[in-house]
């Protein structure tokens, strides 16, 4: 979607100035990945219109391969405007009848699947229409082989007005990854407690639990549920952390690190969003990446990131 920010201070219905950049869930991951060392590819619709060129353009300037993306003469690209706080941004969309919701299951012959390791997908497109629900359906029943299914829940309530979010749950089942907030999952089945969604989501290898500010339980097949302590950040905005945390932690999955190194690798994504109004951030430098890698646990505990750099640790 075409996202818009404020860029200027003041209440949002005075503010006259606005910035256009990008957003969405599944375009902020693949744009994390080639800064991560992966290529990545995004499928999704756009109108044809400025928003729609710019996005693709832009998307690509990433390293990303729009090849795949489907221009839709008819329906306009999406819209979302979030006004910016460090408390939390207010989000609203203006995608009803949008290109994206009119994909459907009929894009999924027209895919070249062969070699991908990862297949990314959020809860929030099965939110767009029947259409985009049943292409999420087909995607997940496809055989696999080695290619990993993730799926991050992203809940948004404004989306499933009307719609049973339930599905969320049926959809999550069939993943090899699963990625959803504590609170998302209380909203989907009951409970954010790793250990009881455990239970509850006994299929998916990898299940990650975000606690917000707080950290990220991991339960990786039969090990222990190893719970890791977010970073201090001085946070400027944090819509897109979300996105940016499953990014590094899928790439650090693919490179086979260790538990405890996926799990950080995905605050570190997620802490360089955090410095930014933008939904993807510049990555931090190489040299922080690798000192925080390596610090023990009170070094972590004690570091904090601002837009001056690495402070304590």
């Amino acid at each position: 979607m075409a996202l818009f920010v404020p860029a200027e201070t003041g209440p949002p219905d005075e503010v006259r100035k606005w910035v256009r950049s990008i957003g969405g869930a599944e375009s902020n991951v693949a744009c994390h990945l080639p800064a991560l060392g992966f290529t990545s590819a995004w499928v999704s619709a756009v109108g044809d219109d400025p928003f729609g060129r710019a996005l693709v353009r832009e998307i690509g300037e990433a390293g990303v391969d729009v090849s795949a993306v489907v221009v839709d003469p008819t329906r306009p690209t999406g819209l979302y405007i979030k006004e910016s706080g460090a408390d939390g941004s207010p989000v609203r969309y203006y995608r009803k009848g949008s290109a994206a919701s009119g994909m459907d299951a009929g894009l999924l012959g027209k895919l070249d699947l062969d070699g991908a390791r990862v297949i990314h997908l959020s809860g929030i497109t099965p939110a767009l229409s029947d259409g985009c629900l049943d292409l999420v359906r087909a995607l997940m029943e496809r055989p696999r082989g080695d290619t990993l299914v993730s799926f991050d829940v992203n809940f948004r309530p404004a989306l499933w007005a009307g719609r049973d979010p339930s599905v969320l749950a049926g959809l999550a089942a069939r993943a090899d990854i699963v990625l959803a907030g504590e609170d998302e999952a209380e909203r989907v089945w009951g409970t954010g407690d790793p250990e009881r969604l455990r239970v509850a989501v006994p299929g998916p290898k990898t299940l990650v639990v975000k606690h917000g500010a707080r950290g990220v339980t991991l339960i990786d097949g039969d090990r222990a549920p190893l719970f890791s302590p977010a970073l201090q950040v001085d946070v400027v905005e944090p819509v897109g952390a979300g996105d940016a945390f499953a990014a590094g932690f899928l790439a650090a999955t693919l490179r086979g690190d260790d538990p405890a190194t996926r799990l950080r690798r995905g605050h570190l994504q997620a802490a360089a969003t955090l410095l930014t109004h933008d939904d993807v951030g510049t990555p931090l430098p190489e040299s922080v990446v690798e000192a925080l890698l390596g610090a023990d646990e009170a070094a972590w505990a004690a570091a904090k990131l601002t837009d001056k750099g690495l402070v304590g640790g």
